[in-house]
């Protein structure tokens, strides 16, 4: 009888005993460990390069801020407030205006709870505009104020983890012609002491530094390329955007590009060739090198030549007997004809990308450039200067999405009068005709690389809503710039698309 009531009171105390823990777990009255983490800054107390304090935005996990260019993201320090038992950041904990992060890449920031329990946030902060940044200081601080003399200096590169850090003694001049003398932003040509890669193109001693000044979407020289990625062209310049200071003063946002020039990264011409460009005469100095053909001044870029040496006269003659073939009677032929000189298919890609950029300069001016090697047929090519392409000029029909331009070329001209040649155009159109929703996207992803730039290079410069030389139009934000060039580029290869047709 005891045992049979021990058992039972052992029973009912294990039941009470069980109850009571699912009680315990169930209990609605405990609350749950919250984590958080709030009030996120970079205080000027603890960033002594910060013009002021950052406070930076919360939304959920996320917390995002931009940073003004004296900050060094590569050494900041954080200050904020948490529920919680400490954060870290991997296994480091973190001290609230004391510890010291890289923030060029985001960062998880862990809370951890007194129970083990975690709760992450992301933080991601850019700096300045997002984009590479360039320093140049010059020798005493000097002006650059010369296309022809260059004067020293130094550049470094902050490539804020997207290209690779890079400085170097250099020299540097101006460059251009109307973007040089009618615009307060000057562009520059650069020079260093050896080969440099800058921004991940290929290592040379000569770079340019276009200030897009009359182009406000920053963006028809960078269109131009990338058409050119897609031809059968031979090379075309690789160009990134970067943020520039000179001698500590900002000067905005410039597209660095490579130069057009002879090289095995450039032009490649070897060591017999010639780098060519149809030019005007008063854009030619003194030791520049020169000949007339029958229809163009046209400029000897390289190699460094004299006068009526065996290599110039080489050079003018074989222009001058191409040009005679292609006014010829029989200049059809197509073994004795115009196609026995040059390289068609680059003809006919150089030709495209320019009268669909419908380029003010590309018919009859300069910027035209070609180059040929002794015993090969003459290339069209590279690309070059479409800041005032894609409808942005005020001074000549090519502001219009509708009707030709480069046709009317004196050497496209006749090449037109072939039908050979029309099909070969009319079949490449298409190419690029198919590539227009691409080239469409591209021109909205890099204006979204470039947000943040357009207005500090507006809030320098004061670009929107004032006219800038010469531009046909002009718009209030940055959006409606590239909004303009999207809608005439798009106006223009529906013209072209119906205009190729009826040839």
């Amino acid at each position: 009888m005891h045992r049979t009531y021990f058992v039972s009171f052992l029973f009912l105390l294990t039941v009470f005993s069980s109850c009571k823990k699912d009680d315990e777990v169930d209990d609605p009255y405990v609350k749950p460990e919250i984590l958080s983490l709030s009030n996120f800054a970079f205080l000027q107390t603890d960033n002594p390069d910060m013009p002021g304090s950052l406070y930076l935005d919360i939304d959920e996990e996320k917390i995002s801020g931009r940073l003004p260019y004296q900050a060094d993201i590569n050494n900041l320090t954080a200050n904020f407030d948490f529920d919680g038992s400490e954060v870290r950041i991997g296994n480091i904990v973190q001290k609230s205006g004391f510890t010291v992060n890289d923030f060029t890449e985001p960062l998880t920031y862990t809370v951890v709870g007194a129970n083990g329990n975690t709760k992450d946030y992301i933080v991601s902060v850019q700096w300045f505009t997002s984009l590479p940044v360039i320093f140049i200081y010059t020798e005493n601080s000097e002006d650059i104020a010369s296309k022809e003399e260059y004067i020293q200096g130094t550049m470094s590169v902050n490539g804020i983890g997207l290209f690779e850090d890079v400085s170097g003694d250099m020299k540097i001049r101006g460059r251009g012609h109307s973007t040089w003398f009618l615009h307060p932003k000057k562009p520059y040509q650069l020079k260093f002491d050896d080969k440099i890669e800058v921004l991940g193109m290929p290592a040379d001693e000569k770079w340019i530094f276009l200030a897009e000044y009359s182009d406000k979407s920053l963006l028809r020289n960078k269109l131009a390329f990338e058409m050119g990625y897609l031809s059968n062209l031979k090379w075309t310049p690789k160009c990134e955007f970067s943020e520039v200071f000179i001698n500590d003063a900002y000067v905005g946002t410039y597209n660095i590009t490579q130069k057009v020039e002879e090289g095995e990264n450039r032009v490649n011409i070897g060591e017999n060739g010639f780098l060519c460009e149809i030019d005007t005469p008063d854009h030619l100095g003194d030791d520049d090198v020169f000949f007339s053909s029958s229809r163009f001044t046209i400029q000897i870029k390289e190699p460094e030549i004299s006068t009526g040496d065996a290599e110039y006269e080489y050079i003018k003659n074989h222009i001058i007997q191409f040009e005679a073939t292609l006014y010829s009677g029989d200049f059809k032929d197509p073994v004795n004809g115009y196609r026995k000189y040059i390289d068609v298919a680059s003809f006919v890609d150089w030709y495209l990308i320019n009268e669909i950029a419908k380029n003010v300069d590309s018919r009859d001016y300069s910027s035209m450039y070609f180059h040929h090697v002794p015993g090969e047929k003459i290339i069209m090519g590279p690309l070059w200067d479409f800041d005032l392409g894609f409808g942005n000029v005020d001074y000549a029909d090519s502001r219009y999405p509708e009707g030709f331009w480069v046709k009317d070329h004196q050497w496209f001209g006749r090449l037109f009068e072939d039908p050979y040649f029309v099909e070969r155009v009319k079949e490449r159109f298409a190419f690029y005709r198919e590539n227009t929703t691409y080239l469409l996207q591209l021109v909205e992803q890099k204006a979204k690389y470039l947000k943040y730039a357009s207005a500090e290079n507006d809030d320098r410069w004061n670009l929107f809503g004032t006219y800038v030389w010469p531009n046909p139009v002009f718009y209030d934000t940055y959006n409606e710039e590239v909004d303009h060039l999207k809608n005439w580029f798009i106006a223009r290869m529906n013209w072209l698309d119906g205009a190729y047709d009826k040839l």
